[in-house]
C-alpha cells in the first residue's frame, strides 16, 4: 500500500532499467542520487517507451515495489540524464499516475469515429 504522508517524492529522470528489482533500484538511489533508499521517501521510475513505473517505497520493515503498466497511452515523463531526480508534490505524483486516463479516453473507438450518442 502506497503511504505518502510525510514522505519525499523522487522522480528518476530518464529512463530505467524495468529489469531492475527492489536491490537494484535501492542502488541506483544510493549511488546515482546519493539518497538514502531507507528514508522517508519514495522513488519512482519509468521505462523508455514510458507506459511502465515502479515505486520503490520503505515501510519501516520492508521495501515494497509497486507497479503499474499501461496498455495504451504514456506517462509524461522528463528526458533530463539517467542521475538526475526531480522532487514532486503529492498532487503532482497522483497527476501523473491518473493523467494517461484521458489520453486513454480519447483513444477510445467511439472518439476516433466521432459518433455521438
Amino acid at each position: 500500500m502506497l503511504k505518502l504522508a510525510d514522505k519525499r517524492i523522487y522522480l528518476a529522470c530518464g529512463r530505467t532499467d524495468m529489469r531492475k528489482s527492489i536491490n537494484g533500484l535501492a542502488v541506483i538511489v544510493e549511488v546515482n542520487f546519493k539518497l538514502d533508499p531507507f528514508g522517508k521517501a519514495i522513488f519512482v521510475f519509468c521505462n523508455s517507451r514510458q507506459n511502465r513505473l515502479k515505486i520503490l517505497e520503505w515501510d519501516g520493515d520492508g521495501f515494497w515495489l509497486h507497479f503499474k503498466r499501461l496498455e495504451k497511452g504514456r506517462f509524461k515523463w522528463p528526458a533530463a540524464g539517467a542521475d538526475e531526480t526531480m522532487i514532486l508534490e503529492q498532487e503532482e505524483l497522483y497527476h501523473l499516475l491518473r493523467g494517461p486516463r484521458v489520453v486513454q479516453k480519447l483513444m477510445r473507438q467511439e472518439v476516433k469515429t466521432g459518433s455521438m450518442v
